[in-house]
């Protein structure tokens, strides 16, 4: 049966209470859908990650994508991140708290199945890694090409304070990872270093390098684009979801 689709700006509350927007797309149908987390990459709330998350709900997943950056305006995405790279990034502890916020409003919507998973690209890739060792809501991850998940002790900050890498032990939802060989980051070997932690820490995960692809070859309108990595890509992510989140009741087709 043919279902329809709605997408629209909401308010959740985020860290410390702070009411700030998120892009909220699900199916129209009555459900249940499994929920899934959106985390914009560091160019900020832009178009391109919109698109993302009407994907996603086209696919039977009620999806929403808080404004990581939202702090940092009035302004277009791009001037907002260009403030946060200017301040220093977002804080983990920040993220954290948006993050949990938007997931008890997926949760609190009457069509919820309560299951939520995440999925973010770039600096989007790295705070799913955190998030996946620090929520315990959350029932699949996936990280797009996360940087900076391995961090040397001269890297850490203010706002980031711990090497994701460190956290590991704590990860509590099986991590899906897609790379590109050709990224610098994270290059290979840092893939490398992340899953030998995974496995030493017996977590469940499942990692995929592509050849010939850098970073961002979801992208459609970068040159990065990679099309057949990208449509394998999706491909997994969707039978990472169907996995652990149960099938959707119903896509918005059309």
């Amino acid at each position: 049966m043919y279902e329809g689709m709605i997408a629209e700006t909401v308010t959740v509350t985020g860290d410390c209470g702070d009411q700030i927007e998120a892009y909220f797309a699900r199916p129209t149908g009555s459900g249940p859908h499994p929920g899934v987390l959106v985390i914009h990459h560091m160019p900020g709330w832009d178009q391109g990650c919109k698109e993302i998350t009407r994907k996603i709900a086209a696919q039977g997943y009620a999806a929403i994508m808080p404004n990581l950056h939202h702090r940092m305006g009035p302004g277009t995405a791009a001037e907002m991140s260009q403030r946060v790279r200017e301040s220093g990034g977002v804080p983990d502890s920040q993220f954290l708290g948006d993050a949990r916020g938007a997931i008890q409003y997926l949760l609190a919507q009457p069509y919820s199945s309560g299951k939520v998973g995440i999925i973010g690209f770039c600096s989007g890739g790295r705070q799913v890694y955190i998030a996946a060792c620090n929520i315990e809501e959350l029932d699949a991850a996936v990280d797009c090409w996360g940087g900076r998940v391995v961090m040397a002790p001269e890297d850490l900050t203010e706002a980031n304070p711990v090497s994701p890498l460190d956290m590991t032990p704590n990860m509590s939802c099986p991590l899906l990872g897609l790379f590109g060989e050709d990224d610098a980051n994270p290059d290979p070997a840092q893939v490398a270093t992340i899953e030998a932690a995974l496995k030493e820490h017996g977590k469940t995960y499942e990692f995929h390098s592509y050849a010939g692809a850098g970073h961002a070859f979801f992208s459609v309108d970068r040159p990065a684009y990679r099309v057949e990595a990208a449509i394998d890509g999706w491909n997994k992510t969707f039978a990472w979801f169907e996995k652990y989140l149960g099938e959707p009741t119903a896509k918005a087709l059309g």
